[in-house]
């Protein structure tokens, strides 16, 4: 009896094709089989056998291991849950059925599953159109949005859920590398031949890193703390190596404004650079091990809180999913400079957080975590830690920013969370209720509000003054 084990890869293989730039005659002639079997095999009405994965291998020169990874499961994972969108909230999808269209007709299936991700960015875009009748100047809402490069990028990056699997792929193979050679900075001086020089920040002239082509160097500012070093080593090895999967994602976008194109393109390769530090697999072992525990997790991978903490909101990969998470970063005056969500969390598209969320009073208790649970106006719970971080430093006078951050979770996965295991800790009927934003907030009695919500009429107060800074109309 045969060993071989049969595979159906026809797509792979066709792009394949494509890629060397050969015909199926061209194809068929190197493997020594027929341009109709080629042809077969590609239409996966033939299973590729391991022998011809061996020749297609040994002929090409392919990675035996990158070549043989099939998508199969991931494929059936994000189509399942793709069917679990409330528009589809109608239709019986067994699993059976959803395994025959990913086996059967998977051109069809990565076709509908592109066509969701656009369909997603759109719905999105809608959203911020709509979230303010008119933009600045008379300026149409819909306009404004299109034309506003952070809003470009983070619909891209919430339309993927933040998760980018054939990225967190090449980065593990390239992790495991790195930690053959010993070190990222033994590894580009092995592999490239650069050598790592930290210099005074005045000698920088304001950057951080630089990659010097001429004399074969990376640069660094010397104030930089080890886990931002190690960042910006493992961030130029991704723009050298992990460039055509930093690339890739962006082709099929459609991106309206060029800058939001680079934005996205930037968070892309930062993406990169945390996967090639905390690679998926190892990184999602150890983040359930220590349930979550995100100061013991930074220990573990050299990286910083702020790093690790965005690092968790990735790991949704299909078939291999995590505790999904929401992120988001604000400064002092409430401006928010990253948001990332996976985990169904309504952010506010326009204006500032309700500041009833505990992120804001991070800047109070330095370096302290906190921990609270958060209702929405709809019952939805949710379990949030934030706490305050510190960018820049490092040497006398060098300037520096103080931000909070904070990461949560749906209440369903907060037992999950080291935070929530003190027996004396609140539970999640001690949930504080918060809102997306004023302007969409109808919660009556908050003292802490700042504008009246859409649709309300504000009373006068001739005769009453209502202890909220607003008294409006019930309907």
């Amino acid at each position: 009896m045969s060993n071989d084990h049969p595979v159906y890869m026809g797509p792979r293989l066709k792009r394949l094709r494509r890629e060397l730039g050969l015909t199926q005659a061209n194809m068929a002639t190197d493997l020594d089989i027929s341009p109709s079997y080629v042809a077969l095999l590609e239409r996966n009405q033939r299973p590729l056998t391991a022998d011809l994965l061996l020749r297609l291998a040994r002929t090409y020169r392919l990675d035996m291991a990158a070549l043989a990874t099939d998508s199969h499961d991931d494929n059936i994972a994000r189509l399942h849950g793709v069917l679990k969108d409330p528009m589809f909230a109608d239709i019986d999808v067994p699993a059976l059925e959803t395994s025959d269209v990913v086996t059967g007709f998977p051109g069809i299936t990565e076709a509908f599953l592109r066509l969701h991700t656009a369909y997603r960015e759109e719905h999105l875009a809608l959203a911020d159109s709509r979230a303010e009748s008119r933009g600045p100047e008379g300026q149409d809402a819909s306009d404004a949005s299109a034309s506003d490069p952070v809003a470009e990028a983070r619909r891209f990056l919430a339309a993927r859920r933040n998760n980018f699997p054939a990225i967190d792929d090449a980065a593990d193979a390239l992790a495991t590398t790195v930690a053959e050679a010993g070190s990222l900075a033994a590894y580009l001086k092995a592999r490239h031949k650069l050598r790592i020089r930290r210099l005074p920040r005045d000698v920088m002239g304001g950057a951080l890193r630089r990659f010097d082509r001429h004399r074969d160097e990376v640069l660094l500012d010397d104030t930089l703390d080890n886990a931002s070093q190690t960042f910006q080593l493992a961030l130029q090895l991704a723009w050298l190596e992990l460039r055509a999967e930093i690339d890739a994602p962006l082709k099929t976008a459609g991106f309206r404004s060029e800058s939001g194109e680079r934005l996205t393109q930037k968070a892309l390769a930062s993406y990169a650079a945390a996967a090639v530090m905390m690679p998926y697999a190892g990184f999602a072992r150890a983040a359930e091990k220590r349930r979550y525990d995100v100061e013991a997790l930074g220990r573990q991978f050299g990286a910083s809180f702020e790093q690790v903490a965005h690092r968790l909101t990735t790991l949704q990969k299909p078939g291999d999913s995590q505790v999904p998470f929401f992120f988001i970063r604000i400064d002092p005056a409430g401006n928010v400079s990253k948001r990332l969500d996976g985990a169904g969390f309504p952010f506010a598209r326009h204006g500032g957080a309700c500041p009833l969320w505990a992120v804001h009073q991070a800047f109070r208790r330095p370096r302290e975590i906190i921990t609270q649970w958060i209702e929405l106006p709809d019952g939805q719970r949710f379990f949030s830690i934030a706490r305050s971080v510190t960018a820049g430093g490092g040497a006398w006078g060098s300037p520096r920013v103080e931000r909070a951050i904070a990461l949560g979770c749906s209440a369903e996965h907060a037992g999950r969370l080291v935070y929530t295991q003190d027996p004396a800790s609140p539970g999640p009927e001690t949930a504080t209720p918060i809102g997306v934003t004023c302007h969409l907030c109808h919660r009556t009695r908050c003292m802490a509000r700042s504008a009246p919500p859409i649709g309300r009429t504000v009373l006068p107060d001739d005769f009453r003054r209502a202890s909220a800074p607003f008294g409006f109309s019930d309907i």
